[in-house]
C-alpha cells in the first residue's frame, strides 16, 4: 500500500464523485491503478493463470461500475476493487469450466491431465464457493481472506484498511486458514 498522504487525496476525489464530479471518480481510480495492478499481478503469478494484469484490473473496474462511486475512501476502493477482482476471476473460472463441459471440445477423459488454466479455474472455483460458506460465519475473516488472496495486500495493508490491529488481523487470519484447510480437507 502506498504512503498515506494519497489517501486524502483519493477521499476528496472519491467525495467529488459522488457529488457529482464524473471526472473525479476517473482520477480517483487512476490513483490507486498501479496499486490494483501489483495486487492483480500477485494475485495472478501465484494462481499461473494467463488472464492478464491489464485486462483483470480493467475488467475489475467495469464490474464496480457504479459501486466505486460508493467508496468513501482510499481503502474501501481497494477492498471493493480486490472484490471485483475475485467476481471476475470466478465468471472466468466458470466460463472455463462450462468450455471444458461442452464448448465443442473433445471431452476429458479421466486419465488427462488439468492444466495450469484448468487447475487455477478449479482452485478459484473452490475458494470462492469457501469464502461464502466462511462470510456466513465470520465477515471479516472472509474479508481478510478476499483482500490477502484475491488483493494480494500484505497483512499489515489488510490490518490498516479494515482499521483493526496487526494482532486482531493474525487471530483472524488463523481462524480463516484453518477453517479453509478443515473444509478443503472433509
Amino acid at each position: 500500500m502506498q504512503a498515506t498522504s494519497q489517501q486524502p487525496e483519493v477521499t476528496v476525489l472519491l467525495t467529488r464523485a459522488r457529488a457529482g464530479d464524473s471526472a473525479a471518480l476517473g482520477q480517483a481510480y487512476s490513483a490507486v491503478y498501479d496499486e490494483l495492478k501489483r495486487a492483480a499481478r500477485s494475485q495472478l503469478r501465484r494462481m499461473r493463470d494467463d488472464f492478464q494484469t491489464t485486462a483483470l484490473v480493467h475488467e475489475a473496474y467495469l464490474k464496480l461500475g457504479g459501486a466505486q462511486m460508493a467508496a468513501a475512501n482510499r481503502n474501501h476502493l481497494l477492498a471493493l476493487s480486490a472484490r471485483a477482482m475475485r467476481q471476475v476471476l470466478v465468471d472466468n473460472a466458470r466460463a472455463r469450466k462450462a468450455d471444458k463441459r461442452g464448448g465443442g471440445q473433445d471431452a476429458l477423459t479421466l486419465s488427462a491431465a488439468l492444466g495450469k488454466g484448468e487447475q487455477a479455474a478449479v482452485e478459484v472455483l473452490a475458494l470462492d464457493e469457501l469464502l461464502s460458506s466462511l462470510s456466513q460465519l465470520d465477515e471479516r475473516a472472509a474479508q481478510i481472506v478476499e483482500l490477502r488472496y484475491f488483493g494480494g495486500y500484505s497483512e499489515v495493508e489488510v490490518a490498516a484498511m479494515l482499521d483493526i490491529s496487526d494482532r486482531t488481523l493474525r487471530r483472524d487470519w488463523r481462524r480463516a486458514r484453518a477453517f479453509l484447510l478443515a473444509e478443503m480437507q472433509a
